[in-house]
């Protein structure tokens, strides 16, 4: 089973100013290689979904990744993160097979796991997703497991009938959750779901990676 890490990093970066911090130097290294290179050694391919005029620079970013990467460039510019998730995902499809897995991620999660990644591919088991659940109230969808095929036909579904929530097409799937109890049992810190979305929260993450 071909394992697929998918980073979703089309959105516009409202909070963080002028530059695009998907790109944005982190301690020395642009944010969107420290989330694939935590995810090089538990995944085999790397999908990117991005704008077209992002494109160049995150090639830039990703030189010389040890994983095969290819890039899924949105459609349709400004369409919210679902949009992100299906194409990112579509790219999978068509580099595989629509029954292969993709851990998703955004590109702003640069605490991300591996090894609770590894973790989530192996329950994925004969469901659809496996989607961790911090509390009773937010599932962490841009940080699951999912089929490329199903997920992304929810997604298009979803985008179909106007429903923007990106928790929406989760519920067309045959899902597995991992919530609090089992998170506590795997040892994941809480960090492993932390964004960063300003200059501020890029200045206090850079001194955990100094």
């Amino acid at each position: 089973m071909t394992r697929y890490a998918a980073v979703v990093a089309g959105g516009r970066s409202t909070r963080f100013g002028d530059r695009d911090k998907a790109v944005a130097d982190l301690a020395g290294v642009p944010m969107i290689r420290r989330v694939a290179d935590r995810l090089a050694a538990v995944t085999d391919r790397l999908v990117v979904n991005c704008r077209p005029d992002q494109r160049d620079a995150v090639e830039r970013a990703l030189e010389g990744y040890e994983n095969p990467v290819r890039y899924a460039e949105d459609p349709a510019p400004d369409q919210g993160p679902m949009a992100g998730i299906r194409t990112a995902l579509r790219g999978v499809e068509g580099w595989g097979d629509g029954d292969d897995p993709a851990f998703v991620v955004a590109c702003d999660m640069p605490f991300v796991d591996p090894g609770f990644v590894a973790a989530l591919f192996d329950r994925l088991d004969g469901h659809d997703a496996v989607v961790p659940r911090v509390d009773d109230e937010w599932y962490q969808t841009t940080h699951a497991v999912y089929r490329a095929g199903p997920m992304a036909a929810a997604c298009e579904a979803a985008l179909e009938r106007g429903d923007r929530k990106i928790i929406a097409p989760l519920f067309e799937l045959d899902y597995a959750v991992v919530g609090a109890d089992d998170l506590a049992a795997l040892g994941v810190a809480d960090r492993t779901f932390e964004n960063l979305n300003t200059r501020d929260e890029f200045r206090e993450a850079a001194e955990s990676f100094a």
